[in-house]
């Protein structure tokens, strides 16, 4: 492990004013999103969208780096350029989802546990051969009767562990991600309780084994109730609770930790991003990792009109910087 690398990498990824830009949903979902949009489920279909994403000018500007899924690390655009190359020469760093999606996790129903440490090691150095810098680890918790379960968030907590480790090992940061979510009939006060809980035995799990918390970054949710349409929670309710949840249960000399937008509104993402930059200044670098709320009218526009690829292109753009701006609490509507 180089610690001088991690960090610097760390650096390159949260400069002010940038984010991540999460293109790794795996071929199930990506299908599943365009189904819904009438667009063919084909490899070739899912290679010309990303290729949009990969190659849109300027978006280094908000962007400093891409997460990208197994089969898109390896893809090219129409004239044959990699689109790490692509990547690489706008100088945005190249990560990589690197585990390989849920499990039921036995004798507790309704939950999930992540599997991929089998093979890792392997599958890190190849990403890395092809220019991945960091890397990313999900889990999922849903909030119901009895559940999450501690058990649960400690099986995942120790898997974090053992992949951030594996990771370092190879000079790549990993980004942790402990997702809950925004399903179910829950408080805000119940979410903030549960994302501390687990808060709480992720980083116990890493310290145990003697993760570089410097050298790694948290992607989290924010305290968000569930999706009850009687319950009204106002934005700066969230930001307020989001975090003082962070400050109280996330090592002050982490390298960092990026938002997952998590189901939220698009808007909603980007103005609960900036009412956190506006609460005063924050221990750690706070910035985005989005995937759909960044992507969303980009995808709707190219599915209704795939030729016109500078329009689709332009609304990427325009919704990268509105978070950028929020990253720096200067977003307006």
């Amino acid at each position: 492990m180089n610690k001088d690398i991690l960090t610097k990498t760390i650096a390159r990824l949260l400069l002010p004013g940038k984010g991540l830009l999460a293109i790794d949903e795996k071929v199930e979902t990506c299908d599943k999103r365009f189904e819904k949009l009438g667009v063919p489920t084909t490899e070739e279909k899912r290679r010309e969208y990303r290729e949009i994403l990969v190659t849109a000018p300027e978006m280094e500007k908000y962007i400093s780096g891409y997460i990208l899924f197994d089969e898109t690390i390896r893809q090219k655009t129409k004239d044959g350029r990699s689109f790490t190359s692509v990547l690489k020469e706008k100088g945005i760093e190249i990560g990589i989802k690197a585990d390989q999606g849920l499990i039921d996790f036995p004798m507790h129903l309704g939950e999930k546990i992540t599997q991929g440490l089998d093979g890792l090691s392997e599958r890190l150095k190849e990403y890395k051969n092809m220019g991945a810098t960091f890397a990313k680890w999900r889990a999922v918790f849903t909030i119901g009767e009895n559940i999450p379960s501690r058990d649960c968030m400690e099986e995942n907590a120790k898997l974090f562990a053992q992949y951030a480790l594996t990771c370092q090992k190879l000079n790549i940061v990993p980004i942790v991600e402990p997702e809950i979510l925004i399903e179910g009939d829950y408080s805000l006060e119940k979410s903030y309780e549960i994302t501390a809980q687990n808060l709480k035995l992720v980083f116990h799990e890493l310290k145990n084994l003697n993760v570089f918390i410097p050298g790694m970054i948290l992607k989290t949710s924010m305290v968000i109730p569930g999706n009850n349409p009687k319950i009204t929670i106002y934005d700066e309710e969230i930001a307020k609770m989001t975090v003082s949840c962070l400050k109280k249960n996330v090592p002050a000399d982490i390298g960092g930790i990026v938002f997952l937008s998590g189901g939220q509104e698009d808007e909603a993402a980007t103005e609960h991003l900036n009412l956190m930059h506006k609460m005063g200044p924050l221990p750690w670098p706070l910035t985005f990792s989005y995937g759909r709320a960044i992507q969303n009218k980009t995808l709707q526009s190219w599915a209704h009109n795939p030729e016109d690829i500078a329009t689709a292109q332009a609304l990427l753009l325009t919704a990268a910087q509105n978070n950028s701006q929020a990253s720096i609490g200067q977003y307006k509507k």
